[in-house]
């Protein structure tokens, strides 16, 4: 697929994660940003200012990552120029995607609506990231605000705590996700038909279609110990779940009654066994607490290294519980992150990419200061430095 170029009013994470991945394709991505305003000294992405400065005050460790590669402009979309600068830079550059994930009541204050931009350019792709969809625009859209109402919360930790918070932003990645796909849809359909398209994904939605283990269990009248917090352990497979050992913690997944005998075929693993009466999956789940508890007590008593061979004969999937210094140093992973290099000339290894592609760019630039390339990008589009000159002092640019 060629290089694309869009053109996206971002901030946070949900959708600065959507066009790293575009990035990654090697598409143009020129963010959008408010300009300052009232003095405001903290314009833009709000997640500039999050986490340990890194570089500028404005470029710090939580905003960095997913903007690598970027181009940023600001504009103030509350004026008509701002509105028309937006306009002509999608005209003139040809803008195959725009994006947007402020709240929906704002679209057509701001000029961004789909109709506004489509009327700019007709076969323009348009995608937005809002909490709950068009249909309801005032909500606003935070991931753990969403894992709350979506009910991630209440099936995760254990069933005596508190509902949990998962450890990475699982609504935030779900929503970009879905609106890296979704254009890449979008751009195959153009294709064929010559038009575009509109695409909104509600993260609240978008996080409910991973609810396919729980959701149907509702009309299904399953009992509510299936639909409920289960710690570490999964909800049918017996015994899957977090086992201690003399120097951390190991994880055992075991799917089906073939991995239990083979894993009660072990002679440390033995004694589970109970001589054969457990080997169906309906006693493992009646049996469920002694077979852990005693589980945890065989593995208690070896260093993971001594487990993991006799389980892997078994070809029993488990891991180690690793730290992320221990993922990052793992060759599977350390291989294959992307890289960016700091103003000072350090060079700081990120992520890898979601899925290998062809001849990648391991190398990105570092993530741009608010407003870095307003002018460059105006001057493409045709305005003269005093016309940029003119805007800044109108409060249409910083």
């Amino acid at each position: 697929m060629k290089p694309r170029t869009v053109v996206s009013m971002e901030q946070a994470l949900s959708l600065t994660y959507a066009t790293l991945r575009f990035v990654h394709l090697g598409w143009r991505v020129i963010r959008v940003e408010a300009t300052a305003e009232g003095g405001n000294k903290h314009p833009g992405d709000p997640n500039r200012y999050i986490g340990s400065q890194v570089a500028d005050e404005d470029r710090r460790s939580y905003y960095i990552a997913p903007n690598v590669g970027k181009e940023a402009i600001s504009l103030n979309l509350k004026t008509n120029e701002g509105q028309e600068a937006l306009q002509r830079i999608i005209r003139e550059l040809d803008a195959d995607v725009f994006c947007c994930n402020t709240v929906p009541v704002r679209y057509q204050q701001l000029g961004i609506d789909y109709d506004t931009l489509k009327a700019v350019k007709p076969d323009l792709i348009w995608a937005a990231i809002s909490a709950m969809g068009p249909e309801y625009p005032n909500v606003p859209g935070y991931d753990p605000v969403i894992q709350a109402m979506v009910g991630y919360m209440d099936v995760t930790g254990f069933a005596d705590g508190p509902p949990t918070l998962a450890g990475v932003p699982l609504v935030d990645l779900k929503a970009g996700d879905e609106v890296y796909a979704n254009v890449l849809m979008a751009l195959l359909e153009r294709a064929e038909s010559g038009q575009g398209r509109r695409i909104d994904v509600s993260m609240l939605q978008a996080a409910a279609s991973w609810l396919i283990t729980l959701l149907p269990l509702v009309d299904m009248k399953c009992g509510p110990e299936e639909i409920t917090r289960w710690g570490n352990a999964h909800r049918k497979f017996i015994p899957t779940n977090v086992y201690p050992t003399k120097d951390g913690f190991i994880y055992l997944a075991l799917g089906s009654n073939v991995q239990w005998t083979r894993l009660t075929a072990l002679e440390k693993f033995a004694s589970l066994s109970h001589n054969g009466r457990r080997d169906t999956a309906e006693v493992r789940y009646q049996e469920r607490e002694d077979i852990y508890r005693e589980l945890g007590a065989i593995t208690a008593q070896y260093d993971r290294d001594e487990l993991e061979p006799d389980l892997a004969a078994a070809k029993i999937p488990q891991a180690a519980i690793q730290t992320i210094d221990q993922v990052r140093a793992m060759e599977a992973i350390s291989s294959k992150v992307t890289r960016t290099t700091l103003p000072d000339g350090q060079s700081i290894g990120m992520q890898p990419m979601a899925v290998d592609i062809e001849t990648p760019t391991m190398e990105y630039g570092f993530s741009p200061r608010h407003g870095e390339h307003t002018d460059a990008v105006l001057q493409e589009v045709g305005y003269s430095a005093d016309d940029c000159a003119r805007l800044r002092e109108q409060g249409v640019i910083n």
